[in-house]
């Protein structure tokens, strides 16, 4: 659906943040596109999970209960970061598989800690930066030590890469892989770290997508639209030019934020 009315001349350079992969060089996650107008249900976007399936589990329960309430469908938008730091990351990752059996609809994208576990999954000497980052959590949700991995197969990646693949299922991989990373719906984009202002949409790279906080935290993205990210962790949601930020570090606080998106408001469920 092409965007029209409000998105006035920017509509191209809009879209092209959307276009299929094929058309843009290197390798580059989905963008899914579900047009300008809002939609018939209520989108709620959920921040950095982070291993944390017992907070998950609470704020999927308190979506159904929402929905219920208000007689309207809903959607729910995963903003990314459901490994690392806690301690059910395979267990987020087996449950956001689980689609059928929640009842949600969902939409879960990609964060930059789910891009590290599968570059690791590749290559872990490469990438054994990651085990510092909270991968040795997510191992260990696996039943692994990745400190002893290490030292084990420290000149040994073809049997690192095979104690990995017996440990996390397939399901568990392809799920790292085929993430998309960033969703449009109405006069909001969902992606977890934020966008690029200044830089053709045509030029927004995953990387920043992923990882950018400076300067989109402080500018915006510059586009006509409200951009719900995580990425950035603060004691409250946050709101600056243009965005939303909704990563309370579920981790050690205990809070998830749940953020509701109707056509008239934006609201912390």
């Amino acid at each position: 659906m092409r965007p029209q009315g409000r998105w006035g001349n920017s509509a191209a350079m809009f879209r092209s943040l959307f276009t299929s992969p094929e058309k843009r060089p290197g390798p580059r996650r989905r963008r899914i596109d579900l047009g300008s107008g809002h939609p018939p249900y209520s989108i709620y976007a959920i921040g950095d999970v982070h291993g944390r399936l017992d907070l998950l589990l609470v704020a999927e329960h308190r979506i159904r209960s929402d929905i219920q309430a208000c007689g309207r469908p809903g959607l729910v938008v995963l903003l990314g970061d459901y490994v690392d730091r806690g301690d059910s990351s395979a267990g987020v990752l087996s449950h956001l598989g689980d689609s059928v059996e929640t009842g949600l609809r969902r939409i879960a994208l990609c964060g930059n800690h789910e891009e590290l576990f599968r570059r690791f999954l590749d290559d872990p000497l490469e990438h054994r930066q990651w085990l510092d980052m909270g991968g040795n959590e997510t191992l260990h949700s696996y039943g692994l030590d990745g400190t002893a991995l290490l030292e084990r197969y420290r000149e040994d990646s073809a049997g690192f890469r095979r104690v990995l693949r017996e440990a996390i299922p397939d399901e568990h991989r392809t799920l790292l892989e085929t993430l998309p990373i960033a969703l449009r719906i109405g006069g909001y984009i969902f992606v977890h770290a934020g966008i690029r202002p200044g830089v053709p949409l045509e030029e927004q790279t995953d990387e920043d997508l992923l990882w950018i906080r400076e300067p989109f935290l402080t500018e915006g993205s510059g586009l006509p639209a409200t951009v719900v990210h995580g990425h950035t962790p603060s004691p409250e949601p946050t709101a600056g030019p243009g965005r939303i930020g909704i990563d309370t570090r579920a981790y050690d606080t205990g809070r998830l934020t749940v953020l509701k998106v109707t056509a008239r408001s934006a609201a912390v469920l």
